[in-house]
């Protein structure tokens, strides 16, 4: 080439004109950028170093505010801020909390001193595992520290382990254990190699875009010509033409040739001042004015000063991009050049060599894997679909409005025939459904690839791997794409607390040795489960765990948090004493973790749902994490469902205890996600509910009486209710639930001879009996969507009867099973009239229809009940529930009211 540009890098402004901006370090800017890069700064400190380092080394402004600041959260850090909010005392746990905090930072310093941000840090499925390249090429890279040698094998070099390696000169293992391979495209038979080194290609058109012959002299001059400005660059004839100046000057002939002449070397300051005078003041000249600033501040290389005119100058200049993709050629030219490395659901696995001998292994980061034909051993598949079969989304992603009304689903079990169901029926068949029974979110378990199909997906073998028995990566991203569509919200159940121990197809001993990604010894082995426990303290393994995903999902539950939050797995008496939550069974690094993952899931998407699922309810789980909490957006309060369990399994009806149902259901329902039943009670060797109070083992459905009939609808919806009406801002349901599904889910396993047939449900069932017309409560219930805490008032009596209100609306509640009340008194502070509009005992609900089309409108009366100044006198059949709305309160509708308790009339003494 005659000449090159010499392109500026991106001046800063003055300190006190402009704000510094955020910038990356250039090498760790590349590395992450470059497939052939590791995923982490190699000038950076190891993690270990990083914490050592960590108290005397001012952090960069950028990581300031990843370590200080989150969306949404504007105050002021408080490691125990949470505490006096709930009335927590304990100095102990404070302390705890303070501790936790300091060894918080350290983490987010190692973080950020190996990738950079957060985003970095959640982008790898993006850098790891097999990508294309621009440069005709495919990369591969993974993270296996203990393993001495590294290659790909595959269909597409017939398995051989020695073709496609790690090997001198491209990269292969860096410091950390990142290994790096390049599939190189192999030309095609009369093809000349590409002129340029650095050429790309535009695999993702099926046109040639910018392939239009032109040659990189030609871009570069018209670049000169069309972008710059006149004196904006400096053209040079030789990367060595600024070098050779230098040494001509002071070696050269005219040179100094003694120290004499040399003389003096004044010092940087009185060099600048002389060099500064020398300089003409070319107010024409477009290069910018740099100049010292001494602030008396550490000089930082990543905000260098200019003046202000050359820096809005620069940045309101966009880079020459099109130039440089003009010189990228099409997919059609690729394709006639070189046969591609890799192809297209071509099979692969990871080869390493370790101190025990060979291994060959499912890679870590795959995404989308097949098991063999003899289903002992499985390999991943390369997903990289050609352009007019690549998914294209089509509906953005929903708001949430009001309460959040889960509709949690299993794929597999979603159909009414004896197999495992597809992405593609959930779509066509399920998601209708859903849309139509008053849910606005779906929740998916069993979602992520597990070699174990009766461990109901919580034996995870391959992590950013959507399971095959179900279909496509694409068509997952269907499923998505058309539940967006019809206004619903898509969460993932996580397992993020244990893996699947299998070594062939998951992470166990993946690299050869016992702690690449899990604790060793015992720690490392769950207690019960016979799963492995990831190391929340190694940054990698935070690398591995960080992520959202490419499939536009919009929240996660956090599956078991209990077994990653104790060493003890949560297998131990709780006896609620503060104590238990900082105790040296406490895995203070797996609450890091918990931090750090909301943290960057809120902050890269601030209307992304968390959901914590603990069983222990660990203190500040949903308060902010600049109070000391962990940061969830709800917590799943799995006493309900277990209380209404253990009411019908051994309680009689008239015993049941108001006061004790209420205390359960509203005791801190603050962001609470409430349920009836989900899919423990259905698949943990239980029976569903419907099961237990329509057949209980004893009938079967076509010898079910009226009186059964009447118990279970009546039953079930009031439970229903109830429990939707207080729960603090979510409500769950387990398909199948909401119309009394008769049968529990039992996967296929060696003890039933591996049969479906109780691993479907009967949508049959829909337009039958009971089922309807539980079903049709169950729809029409969820416009009821009342989000708020409780506070409440008992006033036990010989009855069972619950009345609270919600904003406008009034909800009264007659567990009695058999009395029946006329003109029962309810207080109300609201004067005036009074509608009913949803009561459980009509006929379509499955209930005897006592109440009269002229008993739904009432009037308040002037006698003071139970504190309030008014009162309603209300007809109760037996089993009942009402939900009745205040007329004057119409224009009062909002999804926050605070539900008052006015009566927990109680007949219980249990």
């Amino acid at each position: 080439m005659d000449s090159c540009a010499l392109f500026l890098s991106t001046p800063r402004p003055p300190p006190p004109l402009v704000p510094a901006h955020r910038r990356r370090p250039l090498a760790s800017r590349s590395g992450l950028r470059r497939r052939e890069g590791c995923p982490c700064s190699c000038a950076s400190s190891s993690s270990s170093s990083g914490r050592a380092g960590s108290q005397d080394r001012p952090p960069r402004p950028w990581q300031q505010k990843q370590r200080t600041q989150r969306p949404g959260r504007g105050e002021a850090i408080d490691p125990v801020g949470f505490l006096a909010k709930h009335g927590i005392s304990d100095r102990a746990f404070a302390q705890f909390l303070r501790d936790r905090y300091k060894a918080l930072k350290d983490r987010r310093w190692e973080l950020h001193s190996r990738l950079i941000d957060l985003k970095e840090a959640s982008s790898g499925f993006e850098l790891m595992g097999m990508h294309r390249h621009r440069q005709h090429r495919v990369d591969f890279m993974e993270w296996a520290p203990g393993a001495r040698y590294c290659s790909v094998v595959g269909d597409f070099n017939q398995w051989s382990t020695t073709e496609n390696c790690a090997r001198e000169g491209h990269l292969g293992h860096d410091d950390f254990g990142y290994w790096t391979i390049i599939l190189e495209d192999k030309l095609r038979e009369g093809q000349e190699p590409d002129e340029y080194y650095f050429q790309e290609y535009n695999y993702t058109d099926d046109y040639d875009k910018g392939d239009n012959g032109v040659d990189v002299e030609e871009l570069i001059h018209r670049m000169n010509e069309e972008y710059w400005e006149p004196g904006e660059i400096k053209s040079q004839k030789s990367r060595l033409e600024v070098v050779a100046k230098l040494y001509e000057q002071m070696f050269g002939p005219n040179g100094p040739q003694t120290e004499e002449e040399l003389g003096d070397i004044p010092d940087a300051e009185t060099r600048y001042n002389e060099w500064k005078a020398l300089q003409k003041d070319d107010s024409a000249s477009s290069l910018p004015c740099y100049d010292i600033i001494d602030n008396g501040q550490e000089f930082d290389i990543f905000n260098v000063a200019t003046d202000r005119v050359s820096f809005e100058k620069f940045q309101g200049k966009s880079p020459p991009l099109a130039y440089w993709v003009e010189m990228r050629k099409g997919r059609k030219a690729w394709l006639e050049k070189y046969v591609p490395a890799i192809s297209h659901k071509d099979k692969y696995r990871v080869y390493f060599n370790t101190p025990d001998g060979g291994l060959e292994r499912i890679p870590a980061w795959a995404t989308y894997v097949l098991p063999d034909a003899e289903g002992k051993q499985s390999y991943a598949v390369h997903w990289d679909p050609p352009p007019e079969e690549i998914y294209k989304w089509r509906f953005e992603r929903p708001k949430v409005k009001g309460s959040l009304r889960i509709y949690e689903c299993h794929v597999g079990i979603s159909g009414s025939e004896q197999k495992i169901s597809s992405f593609q029926e959930f779509t066509s068949n399920v998601l209708p459904h859903i849309k139509d029974a008053g849910y606005n979110a779906i929740q998916l378990i069993g979602i992520v690839e597990h070699k174990d199909y009766s461990s109901v997906g919580y034996k995870v073998t391959n992590y950013f791997s959507v399971s095959s028995r179900f279909g496509s990566p694409d068509d997952f991203k269907k499923l998505v794409d058309e539940a967006h569509g019809l206004g619903l919200v898509v969460l993932l159940d996580i397992v993020h607390s244990y893996a699947s121990a299998d070594e062939l197809v998951g992470l166990s001993l993946f690299d050869g040795s016992n702690d690449c990604y899990f604790h060793s010894g015992k720690r490392g082995h769950h207690k019960y489960w016979g799963t492995r426990m990831f190391k929340y303290d190694d940054i990698d393994v935070l690398h591995f765990l960080l992520w959202v995903t490419e499939y536009r999902v919009d929240g996660f539950q956090f599956h078991s948090l209990p077994s990653m939050l104790y060493t003890h797995n949560g297998f131990s008496t709780f006896t609620g004493a503060t104590e238990e939550y900082y105790n040296q069974y406490v895995d203070e690094d797996a609450l890091i973790y918990l931090i750090i993952a909301n943290e960057m899931l809120h902050e890269l998407h601030p209307d992304i749902i968390t959901i914590a699922e603990d069983a222990t309810f660990y203190p500040g789980l949903c308060e902010p994490t600049t109070q000391g909490g962990l940061g969830f957006d709800y917590w799943v309060n799995l006493s309900i469902p277990e209380m209404w369990l253990w009411h019908l399994e051994n309680v009689p009806e008239q015993e049941w205890s108001m006061n004790k149902i209420m205390r359960v259901l509203v005791n801190n329902n603050s962001n609470m996600l409430s349920y009836v039943e989900n899919h423990n009670q259905s698949i943990s060797g239980r029976k569903s509910f419907a099961e237990i109070i329509l057949y209980e083992g004893k009938c079967s459905n076509s010898s079910v009486d009226n009186d059964l009939i009447f118990r279970a609808s009546s039953l079930l919806n009031i439970i229903k209710l109830i429990t939707f009406t207080t729960s603090g801002g979510a409500y769950l349901n387990f398909i199948g639930n909401e119309f009394a599904h008769p049968k529990r889910i039992e996967f296929p396993m060696s003890s039933n001879d591996y049969s479906f047939c109780l691993a479907n449900r009967q949508w049959e069932l829909l337009d039958k009996g009971v089922h309807k017309h539980i079903f049709n409560f169950d729809k029409v219930s969820k416009e009821a969507a009342l989000l708020a805490p409780i506070a409440s008032s008992g006033m036990p009596t010989t009855l069972q009867i619950i009345s609270f209100t919600r904003g406008p609306f009034l909800f009264v509640f007659n567990f009695n099973p058999d009395a029946s009340y006329q003109l029962y008194s309810v207080g109300v502070d609201e004067a005036g009239e009074y509608q009913l509009i949803l009561n459980t005992d009509e006929t379509k609900y499955g209930g005897r229809g006592e109440l009269t089309s002229n008993q739904y409108m009432k009037r308040t009366s002037d006698n003071r009940v139970g504190g309030c100044r008014n009162s309603l006198e209300l007809t109760l059949p037996s089993r009942s529930a009402q939900d009745i709305m205040s007329l004057d309160g119409k224009e009062r509708l909002i999804s926050g009211g605070s539900p008052i308790v006015h009566h927990c009339d109680d007949t219980s003494m249990y």
